[in-house]
């Protein structure tokens, strides 16, 4: 109660129920423009037929945002956009003219595209070489980069030169945000994660590279790396639970899976804090991933691919 009687006192901060862009000392007031509102603005988030970029996507249509489902899945792709009053656009990440082609609707609502989220993802699970002694398989290694990596790479390159050719949102000279979901697989991936871990962590490595790439248009880049959260991946039967379960163990706190409504939230903080750009922002609960998967009497089954 200190705390909040000693801050409602602070020069410049917003008190309980004030905006704190109005608020008496308020940045607003020293001629600063208030952070980026996609009310009224087009956005595109990829994957965004369910899980990570389900949650996004209705975020972002919550928050006034016209939102482009691009994705493989054409029945959620499609509820998704008529729940959120948005459009469907059935997208292969890892092809331009499919990428290309769902930027375009989204630039063609009429209203300026602002933001563009990657959350198209896959999984897959094998040892660099397996316990027979073969060596990972090559074309699965490369559809894992395909669609993570080059998936993400070819959604904000091409986002961002759409974005490129609007009028500046305020007077920083602000055109849009690019928001990438990669993985803390990227930065302490486990065993059997080598073509997942390599692909989200060149999505890592793109993040202050493209920042800087698109400071010159305006455009703020950043990205997101998601712990262990509770999305269709993991499966929803009994046994998927108990390993759901080992899952948790090493999360600090609070101690469960995350939710995809939360990250739909950190993606809404990134986007409306305009000083926020070139990060890698762990949202994991604190956890630090052990050398391998918990033992248990089920997992998502190795040598195959999974969606978020």
């Amino acid at each position: 109660m200190a705390v909040k009687r000693y801050i409602s006192k602070w020069p410049g901060c917003a008190r309980p129920g004030q905006d704190p862009y109005t608020a008496e000392g308020s940045p607003a007031r020293g001629g600063y423009a208030p952070g980026m509102d996609v009310n009224g603005s087009a956005a595109i988030v990829s994957g965004g037929a369910s899980g990570l970029g389900e949650a996004t996507a209705r975020a972002l249509a919550a928050a006034g945002a016209t939102v482009v489902i691009a994705d493989l899945n054409e029945d959620g792709g499609k509820r998704v956009a008529s729940e959120t009053g948005g459009l469907f656009a059935r997208t292969d990440v890892a092809d331009e003219a499919s990428v290309q082609a769902a930027v375009d609707a989204a630039a063609g609502t009429g209203a300026p595209l602002r933001v563009a989220v990657s959350c198209a993802g896959i999984g897959w699970a094998a040892r660099t070489v397996g316990r027979d002694g073969t060596p990972h398989d090559l074309a699965s290694y490369q559809r894992v980069i395909n669609v993570n990596l080059i998936g993400t790479f070819n959604l904000m390159r091409i986002a961002a030169a759409a974005m490129a050719r609007t009028e500046p949102a305020d007077t920083d000279g602000q055109r849009g945000v690019i928001i990438n979901t990669s993985s803390i697989a990227g930065i302490e991936g486990q065993t059997g994660q080598i073509a997942y871990s390599a692909s989200k962590g060149g999505i890592i490595g793109m993040t202050v590279p493209a920042a800087r790439d698109l400071s010159v248009i305006g455009v703020r880049v950043n990205t997101i790396c998601p712990g262990i959260i509770d999305t269709p991946i993991y499966g929803s039967s009994e046994n998927a639970g108990e390993f759901k379960a080992r899952l948790i163990a090493p999360v600090v706190f609070p101690k469960r899976m995350g939710r995809p409504d939360e990250f739909g939230h950190l993606v809404l903080s990134l986007i409306g804090n305009d000083y926020m750009n070139a990060e890698v922002v762990r949202f994991d609960g604190g956890i630090r991933f052990q050398p391998k998967l918990p033992r248990s009497s089920w997992s998502p089954r190795r040598g195959t691919a999974s969606r978020r």
